[in-house]
């Protein structure tokens, strides 16, 4: 690595780190002021509010660089240019014999690492805290119940309902899940005072144990009940760890599937996303299909997007910081316009899941090996 390479891998960190750093502080400050009396609130109950607020924001800091990754990138790479034309480096190092294509190298491998890091972020750090983050600022510590929107087991047929849920003790209040015809000597529903999710252990299968059952009312003298060689609800009649007036439904779908939704999707990593998409009990469609194949092709978007920015500032010899930023943002605009559209017609069914994500590729690709054109002289 030359000197001219520590150069500007230095700038472009240095403007990396300014411009994600003010982002971020914007970010924060807007969101804590409006749920300021809710943290007020939870530091009352231990820790002080710095406490509270970094537990809140540390991963969320983590989600917003995912999500701003791509375009700080860039912008950080047009600041370094322009902050090279400026002050007539570029002219000196060009007058020097050395070519834009040298010049550049260094802040493609910066863009590149950024991309790589923004992965890691997004596969491995990310779902680590997926429960934090699938929590808003009123139900931080999950003992505010959200309501429950009805899900079918389709590898069970059973359909999952109940009035409430409780993130803490991945509880739900009152529930109601409706039985298939094939569980019917159980009856139409099994309702309780509670079900709390319990994840697959040793010799037993995950599901959702339930307390305080009111129908069937003679859930003690029932066997337990199941097809194909599988229970699928166990009954204290014949289980040992079940309590008299409990019962277990066997269920692949997990509580943070149960009460996530799209948020859970989005803070799972590829490999979580795909092992539902092969759930029986999910049946996800499109949309799981969608955010593998967007998770995919993101970095190659980054790197796309790089290589259509940077000929914006050395093309023109643009030494106007407002101007190149100017360009940077109509360009950022019109690209994710773009994407936005093509992702939307693959969830419109309009276009297939792998054909509406490759989309924007075969888009912006071209156009950027055209415009790029000139910088390998």
């Amino acid at each position: 690595m030359t000197i001219i390479d520590r150069y500007l891998l230095l700038s472009f960190a240095k403007s990396l780190a300014i411009c994600f750093f003010s982002l971020t502080g914007l970010y924060l400050v807007i969101d804590a002021f409006s749920n300021l009396d809710e943290f007020l609130l939870y530091s009352e109950r231990g820790g002080g509010i710095l406490r509270v607020l970094a537990e809140y924001y540390g991963a969320r800091i983590l989600a917003f660089f995912d999500l701003t990754s791509s375009v700080l990138a860039l912008i950080a790479a047009i600041f370094t240019l322009t902050w090279l034309q400026r002050h007539n480096e570029m002219t000196a190092l060009l007058a020097a014999g050395i070519p834009k294509s040298r010049l550049i190298r260094p802040l493609i491998g910066g863009v590149l690492a950024v991309s790589l890091l923004a992965i890691a972020n997004r596969e491995i750090v990310i779902p680590q805290f997926q429960d934090r983050l699938t929590r808003n600022a009123q139900d931080w510590y999950g003992d505010h119940g959200l309501s429950l929107e009805g899900r079918r087991d389709h590898e069970t047929q059973i359909f999952i309902e109940g009035r409430s849920t409780f993130a803490n003790e991945s509880r739900i209040l009152a529930p109601r899940f409706r039985l298939p015809p094939g569980l019917r000597p159980f009856g139409k529903q099994i309702v309780a005072a509670n079900a709390y999710y319990q994840a697959p252990q040793e010799g037993r299968p995950g599901g959702y144990l339930f307390r305080d059952v009111h129908q069937p009312q003679n859930i003690g003298k029932l066997p337990s009940i199941g097809w194909q060689g599988k229970t699928m609800v166990f009954s204290p009649c014949d289980t040992p760890w079940l309590a008299p007036n409990e019962c277990f439904v066997v269920s692949n779908v997990t509580f943070a599937q149960l009460k996530g939704g799209r948020s859970w999707q989005r803070f799972s990593s590829t490999a979580d996303l795909a092992s539902g998409l092969r759930n029986p009990s999910l049946q996800y469609g499109v949309d799981i299909r969608m955010a593998i194949h967007e998770r995919i092709v993101r970095p190659c978007l980054d790197m796309t997007l790089i290589f259509l920015g940077l000929p914006l500032v050395l093309h023109r010899e643009n030494r106007n910081f407002f101007i190149a930023i100017g360009s940077c943002v109509m360009l950022v605009i019109v690209f994710f316009l773009v994407v936005i559209v093509c992702h939307g017609l693959g969830r419109q069914y309009l276009l297939t899941p792998a054909f509406s994500a490759w989309l924007p590729l075969a888009i912006f690709v071209p156009m950027a090996a055209i415009l790029s054109g000139p910088l390998s002289e």
